[in-house]
């Protein structure tokens, strides 16, 4: 269907060089190359193939962003020419030189700002939305906090995190003022933040787009990042204990990282063994304290006189809280 309206439009297209052309148009080159008329209109119609061609690497999202900015800048252009006719005494034909000009730059102008600032540009008139039905792709926003810890990136890089990356300007700061910190330790986790968010940039699969939009009414990082995921219908990704339940009771979707690495534990069951290291007392009497690779807690019934050692425990209990997994065990010559 799309490949026979393509040839109608050709053949349109040529049909209306032709009569153009026998209408319009007499001139020696017409009567000797009579063809010639209806050879360009069908080559226009080409073009007009072309141009639907590339449009369709575009989204609709992209599509209305550059219409409306191009409309916009038209407007624009139009007000523009009716203070200079009224005001200025330019002669006529440098004039439409001059409206031309200006109408090329004003739309290039405006098709770039709106596509540059689609989602600001959503938010500032609430009716106006370039999300195409059935668009998928999910609007991610990242956290102070989940870019400090650093993992964030090593998940980005196995691709199983899909969407768009928003870094809002205002996490962006709160990370500059921590890097700035007079406090030693601070000031090393922003830096170490500005180092991940590098190394994310460097990643050619990756886009992170910083987005704008600031809210001056809101005091805390924490709120203006909720008040977004709102506007934007976005997640936001963190692990912040405290900001997850936070956005949750604003019906904000948030992608905990330490929920994740909690879900990605390796499963034990009690009855199982496993060798472990006693490193240090527990807080009950005669507990003693291990660590799996993960940082999966140990708690060994009468292993505080055994630190230092390694031995082979039984797994007694598992506890899982939100804090993470906890594994209950005792010695396993104890068992016996």
């Amino acid at each position: 269907m799309i490949m026979l309206l393509r040839i109608l439009l050709v053949g349109a297209f040529t049909f209306a060089g032709h009569y153009l052309g026998f209408h319009y148009f007499s001139s020696a080159l017409l009567d000797q190359f009579p063809w010639l008329s209806a050879t360009v209109g069908g080559l226009a119609g080409f073009v007009v193939i072309l141009i639907d061609l590339y449009f369709q690497r575009l989204s609709v999202r992209n599509i209305l962003s550059v219409l409306i900015g191009a409309t916009l800048g038209l407007w624009v252009h139009s007000l523009l020419m009716q203070v200079v006719r009224n005001y200025a005494a330019i002669p006529q034909d440098q004039l439409r030189q001059f409206g031309i000009l200006s109408a090329s730059v004003f739309a290039y102008l405006g098709a770039i700002t709106i596509l540059r600032g689609q989602d600001e540009f959503a938010m500032m008139i609430p009716f106006v939305k370039f999300t195409a039905k059935g668009a998928t792709e999910d609007i991610i926003l990242l956290d102070t906090s989940v870019i400090i810890d650093g993992r964030v990136a090593d998940i980005c890089e196995t691709a199983f995190l899909g969407g768009k990356l928003y870094l809002p300007r205002f996490v962006l700061k709160e990370l500059q003022l921590i890097a700035d910190s007079s406090d030693p330790l601070k000031r090393n986790r922003g830096r170490r933040g500005l180092d991940i968010l590098n190394r994310m940039k460097k990643n050619p699969m990756l886009e992170i787009k910083i987005h704008e939009t600031d809210f001056s009414e809101l005091n805390t990082v924490d709120a203006k990042l909720v008040k977004l995921g709102q506007e934007l219908g976005g997640k936001v990704l963190t692990n912040d204990f405290n900001l997850n339940k936070v956005a949750e009771l604003q019906g904000v979707k948030v992608l905990n990282i330490n929920e994740l690495a909690n879900a990605l534990k390796p499963i034990v069951i009690p009855g199982e063994m496993m060798q472990v290291r006693i490193l240090k007392e527990g807080k009950e009497q005669d507990q003693g304290v291990a660590y799996l690779d993960d940082g999966t807690m140990v708690v060994v019934d009468n292993g505080r006189k055994r630190i230092g050692q390694t031995l082979s425990v039984t797994i007694t209990s598992v506890l899982q809280t939100q804090a993470g997994r906890m594994i209950f065990a005792k010695p396993t010559d104890e068992s016996r």
